[in-house]
């Protein structure tokens, strides 16, 4: 990028339109839409200009307190710069949906983009320090877009969500000092390198003794369960997003789940992979659980948002079994092709679960602003016919979600048990109840809202206006292309899948 700092860029222009939007009054959304446009744009720039072996690149190194092992470390591979693509989309989906609000508006989108400005440094930093400060800087904002904007149970709801995600932090925070402790490096080359070689642990036995370098994984990998989550680490979920207004909802589970799982790539597997191999079976049966109780959990709801806050455990559930999966050996090519389709699997997974799940959130906003609130599956019926155009698009996000063959949601869920399978074909064919019950979910939705009857007080139900058919026809479009043609992404992911596959020691 001749020596233009792209990635610093892009952090730090949310943090001027935050800056601006705080004090725009009533054309703080146009600040936040012009921000977060010019984002996507960076954002887009910068996916093209990933390095093609899957490598780390538009690195960016600068000296900040060397002595405590700190320092500026910036750079992406096809991993990071698919996060930053998902991350600026949702914000600008999340930020048009937002066009109602009006109390307190300079503040609600200033945070907004102060939680766009964290998800970018999460998905950039190379560094421990610098990137737990923006891994905790989108829980800020997050907790107060709940507490100040979100329904009647929006205080204990924010409350349950900051208490949870701090204390899985707490544990990740301490593994990694720990680790800084033993190398005097927080860089995370550095020690990924280390522990490739098994001499981390080496280093850490000798200096702490016993078993605490287990201990610390086990830690480390709390703190992202938190976040995906993974069951039992999920009961903060359903209050959050369903508590959160339906635009903050689709920034957490469109992007900051998607920071779980990035965590578990770029930090756990790399450093603790031979411990997540110790302790894989455990970590299976969480998963298969995840897999299949978020399905059976979204069944059992009747409020929209409830049913897509489970189904999206259940999504990532799917991630979480195919990383897990990967700590079995590999004792064959055809196994480590298998590999390599669960990794691509789980990229693509966490892609397009952030795009169909935010959209879906998108239109039960808009379901809830044309009936007074309303989101139950038993208050509708009919909706198809007064609104053909809202039921075709929305349609085709609850497809997806469902992963019907040809939209985007497919892609992912085939290729992590294409992956799955071979390496473990018990967690695979019991994950499969999760495919079958997150099927019945979503027709029961597609039957309880749009199809039979409609009700009276329905019958004039407003169909898409012209400025949300412009703006949600596009990310519909996006999933049938990705549906079609995935191999947008996976042709500049997959390099960098063979890239950590060949650095990871389990």
């Amino acid at each position: 990028m001749n020596g233009i700092p792209i990635l610093t860029l892009l952090t730090a222009l949310p943090v001027l339109g935050a800056i601006i939007a705080l004090f725009a009054g009533k054309h703080a959304r146009a600040v936040a839409m012009l921000t977060a446009l010019l984002t996507l744009a960076l954002s887009l720039i910068v996916w093209t200009h990933i390095p093609a072996d899957g490598s780390l690149g538009l690195l960016e190194n600068h000296a900040w307190a060397p002595s405590l092992g700190i320092e500026y470390q910036l750079g992406v591979d096809g991993l990071g710069a698919l996060m930053l693509v998902l991350s600026a989309l949702v914000s600008l989906m999340a930020i048009d949906a937002s066009h109602r609000v009006r109390h307190g508006a300079g503040l609600y989108f200033c945070l907004v983009l102060l939680l766009e400005a964290g998800l970018f440094g999460t998905f950039t930093a190379l560094n421990f320090y610098h990137w737990f400060l923006y891994w905790e800087l989108s829980l800020i904002p997050a907790f107060f877009l709940i507490k100040l904007w979100g329904g009647p149970r929006r205080g204990p709801a924010a409350t349950q969500f900051f208490v949870y995600t701090m204390a899985g932090s707490v544990g990740l925070l301490l593994a990694m000092l720990a680790l800084f402790l033993v190398t005097g490096s927080m860089d995370f080359h550095h020690l990924s390198l280390l522990a490739s070689t098994g001499e981390l642990e080496q280093m850490v036995t000798a200096h702490f003794g016993g078993h605490i370098m287990l201990w610390l994984a086990i830690g480390a990998l709390a703190g992202f369960a938190v976040k995906v989550p993974l069951m039992p680490f999920h009961t903060w979920l359903p209050a959050a997003y369903s508590e959160a207004p339906s635009p903050v909802t689709m920034l957490l589970t469109g992007t900051m789940s998607k920071m779980g799982v990035y965590g578990l790539l770029r930090i756990a597997v790399p450093l603790f992979g031979h411990q997540i191999a110790q302790i894989r079976t455990p970590l299976l049966v969480l998963a298969v659980i995840t897999v299949v109780m978020g399905a059976w959990a979204a069944a059992a709801q009747k409020d929209l948002k409830r049913i897509f806050a489970y189904s999206s455990v259940n999504h990532l559930g799917y991630c979480q079994l195919a990383i897990f999966a990967l700590a079995i050996p590999a004792t064959s090519a055809a196994m480590q092709a298998s590999q390599a389709a669960a990794l691509n699997g789980v990229i693509l997974q966490m892609f397009n679960h952030g795009i169909t799940a935010a959209a879906l959130f998108w239109f039960i906003s808009m379901i809830q602003q044309r009936t007074n609130g309303l989101r139950g599956i038993d208050d509708f019926g009919g909706l198809r016919k007064p609104a053909p155009v809202f039921a075709g698009l929305m349609g085709f996000a609850l497809f997806s979600s469902l992963g019907l063959p040809g939209l985007n949601g497919f892609v992912g869920e085939f290729l992590i048990f294409r992956g799955v399978f071979p390496l473990s074909w018990v967690a695979g064919t019991v994950s499969v109840l999760g495919l079958l019950i997150t099927a019945a979910v979503i027709l029961t939705v597609i039957q309880k809202v749009f199809a039979g009857p409609v009700p009276e007080r329905w019958a004039a139900f407003p169909d898409l206006q012209a400025g949300e058919l412009l703006a949600t026809a596009p990310v519909i479009g996006l999933m049938v292309l990705i549906g079609l043609v995935p191999q947008l992404i996976t042709d500049s992911v997959n390099p960098t899948v063979v890239n950590l596959l060949a650095h990871w020691r389990f």
